[in-house]
């Protein structure tokens, strides 16, 4: 019985209907939809956007909260997409055969190419949709990037990119639910059922005609990486969103559902070893890589370090660290190099000698100092382009330096630490050119489809080229949008 003390009757009364607002679902998942979309990042977007568009009613589940919503896309600067002449974006033309070119060259040839191919020229309408949904891009950059004719790069980067989707969502009508986490999937003989969402504490069930997997991949769940790369991964920083953990791929995997990659294989970079655990984005990565000398603990050198431009090779050096002792290098330049490479978020360490900066670095100095003099009697003289491949290289040195050799001897030196950062994984889902995806039997599963990094892997099977990941998940998901509202109608 309620007393008549007015004030704890208001308190009481709020709390219970703050309790009561707390554990109700919320009313989208009282519907029925035709698609359901697993993920808000890039990949759903073009999935929802397009099933939406189709007429189809649509429910996207987000698992972060709004203000972190759009997973890794919210980091992301450009998509490379096939296109037959400068515009407005791009400096000239990228015909889907060199891109056919540069993707067999960074994957040496692991890939699936019919399926490659596929996505490589439908990429060519990607960014005229993505303006049709208020995407604004800018004018091309110039710089050490090498990406001025081959990629378009978003006004605002991949979190403006994000709010015009998000934005058109509200606009035609597509249901988001944020902090909603699928924790399995029921499917029964290649038919999905239902999803079991996570929101407020509470279970749902959740049904609808056909479901789209665009919901990452599982870079952030470290138990999982370890498979495939054992504890060297407790060293890893992730790039990304902490919320790719894998669990709706581990649940259609358990489905039956086929598999493609390798749990080593990743979209693994080199960034800055001061950055977050979680979620550090692009701006920790360093690009002065090329321009460099990188030497691990032991104050040796690992790689050429100007094998090709930065686009082509950034993605390997993730890799690469991870091979060395407590998965740690150092990228070290001196003060002619400053300003020719966009700058990470935190400042280098700086030193005006060898030793000095040895010191700072906790490396053995008379190692570093034998290291960088040996570097430098092995430059030869060559004409330094920092903008492309000049030829500037050693010789009678292992590992050689391909390009970009210029001696590390004008003080004050610099150094940064890196270490291995993950992007995404690619162990994920076979799919067909309808982004369907393939069950263990060969056939595709009856109303399952997938986009983005969770069935990357088909055009991924080792490298990375700046942008495709965006390709990908554009082109993908648009077909299992389009796909899918097609079969919920039918």
């Amino acid at each position: 019985m309620l007393t008549t003390v007015n004030n704890d009757v208001t308190v009481f009364a709020s709390a219970t209907a703050k309790l009561t607002e707390r554990t109700l679902p919320p009313p989208e998942f009282s519907q029925s939809y035709d698609v359901l979309v697993l993920g808000a990042g890039n990949s759903a977007m073009a999935a929802a956007i397009t099933a939406r568009r189709a007429g189809a009613s649509v429910l996207m589940l987000e698992s972060a909260n709004k203000d972190l919503r759009g997973g890794n896309s919210r980091h992301v600067r450009n998509i490379r997409y096939t296109h037959k002449a400068a515009t407005d974006y791009v400096t000239g033309a990228y015909e889907a055969s060199e891109y056919m070119a540069d993707l067999m060259r960074v994957t040496d040839g692991n890939t699936n190419e019919e399926l490659s191919r596929f996505m490589i020229e439908a990429s060519e309408t990607a960014v005229d949709w993505m303006i049709e949904q208020g995407v604004t891009f800018q004018p091309p950059l110039s710089g050490t990037l090498g990406l001025a004719r081959t990629n378009a790069f978003f006004l605002g980067g991949g979190k403006a990119m994000m709010n015009a989707y998000f934005r058109t969502c509200e606009k035609i009508g597509v249901a988001v639910v944020y902090e909603a986490e699928v924790e399995s999937l029921e499917v029964e003989d290649g038919r999905f059922n239902a999803a079991m969402v996570r929101h407020d504490g509470e279970l749902h069930r959740i049904e609808a005609r056909t479901v789209v997997l665009s919901s990452g991949g599982f870079e952030s769940n470290i138990e999982w990486l370890k498979a495939g790369w054992g504890e060297a991964a407790e060293n890893f920083l992730i790039r990304g969103t902490p919320m790719n953990t894998g669990k709706v791929l581990r649940s259609i995997l358990d489905n039956d559902a086929k598999q493609i990659g390798a749990p080593d294989q990743c979209h693994a970079v080199a960034i800055d070893g001061r950055a977050p655990k979680f979620d550090g984005g692009i701006s920790t990565r360093v690009d002065c890589v090329v321009f460099s000398v990188v030497v691990n603990k032991n104050a040796e050198r690992f790689y050429d370090e100007g094998e090709d431009i930065w686009p082509r090779r950034y993605a390997i050096w993730g890799r690469l660290v991870a091979r060395q002792p407590d998965q740690i290098a150092y990228s070290i330049i001196d003060s002619k190099s400053r300003g020719l490479f966009m700058p990470p978020v935190f400042p280098p360490i700086e030193s005006d000698s060898i030793a000095g900066l040895a010191e700072k670095l906790e490396l053995d100095a008379s190692k570093l100092e034998k290291t960088i003099s040996d570097y430098n009697d092995a430059v030869q003289p060559g004409n330094f382009v920092h903008t492309e491949p000049d030829g500037c290289h050693t010789e009678g040195l292992e590992p050689k330096k391909s390009n970009w050799a210029r001696k590390i001897d004008t003080p004050p030196f610099y150094a940064y630490p890196v270490k291995t950062g993950i992007t995404f994984t690619y162990l994920g889902v076979e799919v067909n050119k309808r982004a369907q995806v393939l069950m263990n039997d060969g056939k595709p599963a009856a109303n399952i489809w997938a986009a983005g990094e969770i069935m990357a892997g088909n055009v991924l099977g080792q490298g990375y080229a700046a942008g495709t990941g965006m390709a990908i998940g554009t082109v993908f998901g648009r077909i299992a949008g389009e796909e899918a509202a097609r079969h919920a109608r039918n």
